[in-house]
């Protein structure tokens, strides 16, 4: 499969991120935005699964959950440390996900952290056209990037909560959270998230 736009990096530095981001527990990451996911059961979406905590936090909690990741040493990382039966690993990626559209699914929750950043702008619209077709009437998608410094090898982009609502309103989804709070682990970083839902 051809790179997938904004994995530099990744496949590098796998074996740290495996072990870095896993410390940090699903609830607290979602602590200010699960309360507004559907109730499980339900078809879950997780773009971009790195380490799998996400997508390993929604199987445990009842989710089917089908979880894309571009970066294989990333994806086999997270196989191993996230073997729930209701995650369907998929190598794929943005902005047309070809793989997930071609299975004919839809999805009540679409997760997507940590990746936008690494879109450009016309690649962010498409990216969010080709999602907002894969969530279903009610359907969540939670979304969050980052702001700050970009570490050296990565490609990011600056990306404003307000550019994400008017492209969402475009494709008939409507913000109905967004946050941003500082990283609390890097000196000038923060991160937005937000949840926007198909009426």
């Amino acid at each position: 499969m051809a790179i997938v736009p904004g994995t530099a990096g990744y496949a590098q530095e796998a074996p740290d991120l495996l072990d870095r981001y896993e410390r940090r527990e699903f609830a607290d990451v979602h602590s200010k935005t699960i309360h507004l996911f559907p109730a499980a059961p339900a078809d879950a979406l997780d773009i971009g699964a790195g380490t799998g905590r996400d997508a390993g936090g929604l199987a445990r909690r009842g989710y089917d959950v089908v979880a894309v990741e571009p970066v294989a040493e990333m994806r086999e990382g997270a196989i191993r440390l996230h073997p729930e039966p209701n995650i369907t690993w998929v190598d794929d990626g943005l902005p047309d996900l070809k793989v997930v559209s071609g299975l004919g699914l839809s999805f009540d929750l679409v997760i997507m952290n940590a990746v936008l950043m690494h879109l450009d702008t016309k690649t962010r619209a498409k990216a969010l056209t080709t999602i907002a077709s894969l969530i279903r009437p009610n359907g969540i998608l939670e979304l969050s990037f980052r702001h700050g410094p970009v570490p050296e090898g990565r490609t990011m982009f600056d990306i404003s909560g307000d550019e994400i609502t008017q492209l969402g309103q475009g494709l008939g989804l409507e913000t109905i959270f967004e946050d941003e709070a500082p990283s609390g682990e890097q000196a000038g970083v923060s991160w937005t998230r937000m949840v926007l839902r198909k009426p």
